[in-house]
């Protein structure tokens, strides 16, 4: 059984996020870059997948600039078999990397997809769910727990209300929520494999993709600063400035 698993390069989420001096977009000269933390629980479970046996190889793909040999390199770290960059220098939006991914698994066959729900710096949560649409594979979004066997697998998702435990029938798509596992640290032997292991680099031009933007961003900006509170002397004072200033009740 093939997985397939999409990784993203971001900023790192310890790094505190800021916007260039015009406004264009986030800084990221000289920050410090990370695999989504998402997408490193996909890498994860595909690893736990392959050593219970149910899977035999575990493709990475990732999308954007060279840089992204990187992170690529570290799931080949923590246990995938081998990577597929998609190399462009142009501005990535999820329906653009659905449409790459699709071209990919009609290339690869896997049997499984497993990616992250979102990542940290769009923040859309919509990739998954358009290669759903776009190759017509069940899907099992927001997965707290994943089961294979005998040709499906049973996917416990987080929802609003709770729980719920859904059986999809592969070749199918997981995309992974935080509580589905720990991911492991690489090891520094496996840093050292990794090295060797093979990538293959293509763009979306050799995949006959169109990746043009569909929307544009006008101008990032950092929220605004928190005023300070201030203290009350009883509950009538309370009440009165969430009656007169706050306007709450």
């Amino acid at each position: 059984m093939k997985v397939l698993v999409a990784v993203k390069r971001v900023v790192d989420y310890n790094v505190k996020v800021r916007p260039k001096a015009d406004g264009s977009d986030v800084d990221t000269a000289n920050v410090k870059m990370s695999i989504n933390p998402f997408c490193e629980i996909a890498v994860e479970e595909a690893v736990r997948l392959k050593e219970k046996g149910v899977v035999s190889e575990i493709v990475v793909v990732s999308m954007g600039s060279k840089q992204c040999q990187e992170q690529i390199r570290t799931a080949l770290a923590l246990g995938a078999d081998r990577g597929i960059l998609v190399e462009t220098d142009e501005e990535l939006q999820p329906l653009g990397v659905a449409k790459c991914l699709k071209a990919i698994v009609e290339k690869e066959e896997p049997q499984m997809v497993i990616m992250g729900k979102q990542s940290i710096d769009g923040d859309n949560n919509q990739t998954g769910q358009m290669l759903g649409a776009l190759t017509g594979m069940a899907q099992g979004t927001f997965a707290s727990e994943v089961v294979v066997e005998d040709g499906s697998a049973k996917v416990t998702r987080e929802i609003d209300g709770g729980l719920q435990t859904i059986e999809l029938k592969l070749p199918a798509i997981v995309t992974t929520d935080l509580r589905l596992n720990e991911p492991r640290y690489a090891s520094l032997p496996n840093i050292m494999k990794a090295k060797k292991k093979p990538l293959d680099t293509t763009t979306p031009a050799e995949l006959g993709v169109d990746i043009a933007p569909r929307f544009k961003t006008l101008k990032v900006e950092p929220p605004a600063e928190r005023q300070a509170g201030v203290k009350v002397a009883d509950v009538a004072e309370l009440v009165e400035k969430l009656k007169n200033e706050a306007k709450v009740i």
